[in-house]
């Protein structure tokens, strides 16, 4: 039986699932997070063996010797988490232990996107032209040399926080002045087409199964215009031409930085003219509860999939894709507290065998901040066989079913 200290077994919202998971291959569980034992979800609580708690996830020197101090006595075989901003902190436990997974340098390629462009670039990928930059003087000397519409975003962000399409000189003012906290950025060429995920849990060395997905619209302008429904298909059909480019790249870059086991999510973009280009990758899963798309787009558990790779380098749930899945996320008209929804009854009543999912804030409780969460008010996950079917029932999700705040 492995001994896994799992670090953040409760955090993001799908962690608990990948802490039982990691419980039901027969794992012993030694769960590590900032919250006081008590705190923690039941169903992280039951499974666990046994909990470390640190002081601030962000004192990397101090979490770590907490955590060694905390293991005397333990035999543990393997350091993982799911969480982009703990990648590095794991890694620095797994030398200090001596258990395999990704060291410091490969988790450093992951988080550090100049980095991570350089290995990519190495291998002939395609990636955006980019320069990083410490001090505001350096980002307008890049968008300069790169010319406009560039992207700027962190250097070791996630996802599209802080995260910028700048047109011209006055936007890139207001930028630097809204990325005053940030330490250091990546200044990019905007590459202009659609927006793709490739997903991926390898096990013992081979991709053990691969997903895709389209973003409509592109995160980033889903993140700048508030009344749109984001909308993210899980694609069925790999064989699709449109996607053979994308999906080489995809193991190219896996190759690449030398990953061997676990998740991993990856954004590319595919141009007007066809041409596939590299966008970021990180060695977790991926975030806005696409592991729940992936689900239900093979009838598999990735949760139990992800821990058999790591524990045991096998992956014997179902790969095979039967379904396009579509998650619509909405966000409330008005501020406040939600006071009604309108348009559900309707269509679940007319579209409802393929619904497989809705959670929606609760009416009486008060909206979210739709800038600091991806899954703003909440969403509906639907799933059909033929594609074209699958986006017109997202659409009406999208233009009907209205949540109202005051």
């Amino acid at each position: 039986m492995s001994e896994v200290v799992f670090l953040g077994p409760s955090y993001p919202s799908d962690m608990p699932l990948f802490t039982r998971g990691l419980a039901a291959v027969g794992a012993r569980v030694i769960g590590v997070g900032d919250q006081h034992a008590d705190a923690l979800p039941h169903r992280v609580r039951e499974v666990l063996t046994a909990y470390i708690k640190i002081d601030n996830w962000f004192d990397e020197e101090r979490t770590v010797a907490t955590v060694l101090h905390s293991l005397k006595g333990h035999n543990v075989d393997l350091v993982e988490t799911l969480w982009e901003p703990l990648v590095v902190t794991a890694a620095r436990l797994r030398e200090a232990i001596g258990v395999p997974g990704l060291d410091v340098r490969q988790a450093m390629s992951f988080r550090d996107k100049g980095l991570m462009k350089e290995q990519v670039e190495a291998a002939g990928i395609r990636t955006p032209r980019s320069v990083r930059s410490t001090t505001s003087a350096g980002c307008r000397e890049a968008a300069a040399a790169i010319g406009f519409p560039i992207i700027i975003k962190p250097i070791s962000g996630a996802g599209s926080m802080d995260t910028y399409r700048i047109e011209d000189d006055g936007e890139l003012e207001a930028a630097l002045a809204r990325l005053g906290s940030v330490p250091e950025v990546s200044v990019e060429e905007f590459v202009d087409g659609d927006e793709f995920t490739y997903d991926t849990i390898c096990a013992a060395g081979d991709i053990a199964i691969e997903n895709v997905c389209e973003y409509r619209p592109r995160p980033l302008v889903g993140k700048q215009v508030e009344w749109i429904s984001q909308r993210i298909f899980a694609l069925r059909d790999h064989d699709d031409p449109g996607l053979a480019d994308g999906l080489r790249m995809g193991r190219e870059v896996i190759a690449a930085m030398g990953f061997t086991s676990g998740f991993t999510h990856m954004e590319w973009y595919r141009t007007a003219a066809g041409e596939v280009v590299f966008g970021e990758i990180g060695a977790r899963a991926p975030g806005a509860r696409i592991t729940d798309l992936i689900n239900y787009s093979c009838d598999t558990d990735v949760f139990t999939g992800w821990a058999e790779a790591v524990c045991h380098g096998t992956f014997s749930e179902p790969t095979e894709r039967r379904y396009n899945v579509a998650m619509i996320i909405k966000r409330a008209q008005g501020s406040g507290r939600v006071t009604h929804v309108e348009g559900l009854g309707h269509l679940l009543a007319e579209l409802g065998d393929h619904v497989v999912n809705v959670d929606l804030v609760d009416v009486g409780q008060p909206r979210r901040d739709w800038r600091q969460t991806v899954l703003s008010d909440g969403y509906v996950v639907l799933r059909h066989p033929d594609l074209a079917t699958t986006v017109e029932m997202a659409n009406r999700f999208a233009v009907e079913l209205n949540l109202y705040a005051t």
